[in-house]
């Protein structure tokens, strides 16, 4: 397959998805603003996220899908069948456990995320009601897992969408009804929540039926037992402990970077959340959507001992990553409140609302490279089997920002936080680049100087036309004229992708020489 195609498939539908997520946080931001309430919410949607990210897509998907994809390329579908189901099975049943619980412990699990919370009965209430939803995407994990290694991106990179609109239409149509019961309103959005993580486990079903490998979940002590003695699993749950260690570090930051939020008055939590729905444009549209196509592909050259090609497939995601990321890093840095205008400055989102997030926004675009960078690199390693490397890396990482939170925090507040996790993030990624590089995994193909230089100048022509748009125009002013606020970001925007490439191209950029690997 095709790997640029491949990657503009899921970056399509990734678009769609986080479009469809602004819509979702554009309702919340008119409806509640940034207040004790949503920081209430936002707390207890991150907690059954961050395990989904830690168990789910995180330590899981990094053991399984390697092993999956080996299993695949030598063993054959069948065998490879048997292994789905008996991961399958000992992951329903781990996950029943933690659903239990995540339910029965909340209180304790809230604190720990959020002790600084004006609303933290609130919180503990939603946390009770949305920790479900780990259940139902930890499945949808495995799903995503099994459809990726079998080549088949659209269902599970489509999937998010669900969650948006089902969030959307309980706060459109669910909340005048709370009202009326004398229910507060932003429930409406937990609802909405775990009616979304069912919607996208249904959708797996047909896709994985499509292909054959629809788990036969055993629901007796036997099957259990049969699934536990399974060779595959024991090699998916020897992976997993460095692997969850690895993702623990990033989650734990996550975790840190709450607590510290939920102290700096109220919005701080909420102003750090808006900031992250527009960082995660690009690092889903572009980070996410590598890793998922690299990483299968990793795997199957790594199983075919295809070093070459295995080199290969990093310099061409690298090098893709660094010629969209640059430029989006410069217009979060240069450009954050016209886009954070245009996305939540209405009704309870005000003004002090809007810089506030900018601030986070700007400490995001700082590191943004990075952030993405360790998305296209550590597959690197995971391909390999080699998830210690990784989590080493993870561990100083971890150390490393919290003592610029310590030095940040009290300087720039909520900023700071952003700013800390970005600067980590570059560390991270240029520690794996050179891990990767000194062990001859991975090995530059010709031409990066170049090819660096006319992204650098591609670049300075966009944040110097973006740059004067933003101090030209009046973006708070126009909050009462939306439609055109919202006509002149869609054209500056437009412009300056037009000067991107074209430079690019004027330079002597071949852009197409990325949609030549397959």
């Amino acid at each position: 397959m095709n790997l640029l195609k491949a990657a503009t498939t899921v970056s399509l539908w990734t678009l769609l998805s986080r479009v469809t997520g602004l819509v979702r946080e554009q309702l919340v931001a008119h409806a509640f603003g940034a207040s004790a309430m949503t920081d209430a919410f936002n707390i207890a949607f991150r907690i059954p996220n961050l395990l989904r990210r830690l168990f789910a897509e995180g330590a899981f998907s990094a053991a399984f899908v390697p092993i999956l994809a080996a299993s695949r390329e030598t063993d054959g579908d069948e065998a490879t069948r048997r292994l789905i189901d008996a991961v399958a099975t000992m992951l329903a049943w781990a996950l029943l456990a933690t659903c239990v619980i995540g339910v029965a412990g909340a209180p304790l699990i809230v604190w720990l995320f959020g002790a600084g919370l004006e609303e933290l009965d609130l919180a503990v209430l939603m946390t009770r009601w949305m920790f479900p939803y780990i259940g139902f995407m930890s499945m949808v994990a495995l799903a995503a897992g099994i459809l990726n290694t079998w080549k088949r991106f659209v269902v599970p990179a489509a999937t998010p969408v669900l969650l948006n609109l089902s969030v959307i239409a309980c706060a459109w149509g669910l909340t005048p009804l709370l009202e009326r019961h004398g229910i507060r309103p932003i429930h409406a959005l937990s609802v909405g929540v775990v009616l979304g993580g069912v919607l996208q486990l249904a959708v797996q079903v047909p896709a994985l039926a499509r292909i054959g490998c629809l788990p036969r979940i055993g629901l007796t002590p036997a099957r259990l037992r049969s699934a536990w003695h399974h060779p595959g699993v024991r090699r998916v749950l020897s992976q997993m402990a460095p692997a969850l260690l690895g993702v623990s570090v990033a989650q734990i930051s996550l975790l840190i970077n709450s607590q510290i939020a939920s102290h700096l008055g109220a919005g701080a939590v909420s102003w750090l959340t808006y900031a992250d729905r527009l960082m995660e444009f690009p690092t889903a549209l572009l980070g996410v959507a590598l890793g998922v196509v690299l990483t299968p592909g990793l795997s199957a050259l790594k199983a075919r001992g295809d070093a070459q090609g295995y080199s290969g497939h990093l310099d061409w995601g690298l090098r893709l990553a660094l010629m969209l990321a640059w430029p989006c890093a410069l217009a979060m840095l240069v450009f954050g409140l016209p886009l954070m205008a245009v996305l939540f400055h209405h009704g309870a989102f005000d003004e002090r609302a809007l810089r506030m997030s900018t601030l986070a926004v700007q400490g995001y675009g700082v590191g943004l490279i990075g952030l993405i960078g360790v998305k296209v690199l550590a597959p690197g390693f995971y391909a390999q089997q080699d998830i210690r490397t990784p989590v080493r890396i993870a561990i100083v990482v971890l150390l490393a920002t919290q003592v610029m939170n310590a030095a940040f925090v009290p300087w720039l507040g909520h900023a700071g936080l952003a700013l800390a996790t970005s600067l980590g993030a570059m560390v991270n990624a240029g520690w794996l680049l050179r891990g990767l590089r000194e062990r001859g995994i991975y090995m530059p193909e010709p031409g990066w100087g170049g090819f660096i230089a006319r992204v650098v100048v591609a670049s300075a022509v966009l944040a110097g036309w973006l740059g004067w748009v933003a101090w030209r125009l009046d973006w708070v002013a126009l909050q009462a004229q939306w439609l055109l606020r919202a006509g002149l970001l869609f054209g500056a925007l437009a412009v300056a992708a037009l000067l991107y490439f074209g430079v690019l191209w004027a330079l002597g950029l071949n852009l197409r020489q990325f949609a030549r690997r397959g």
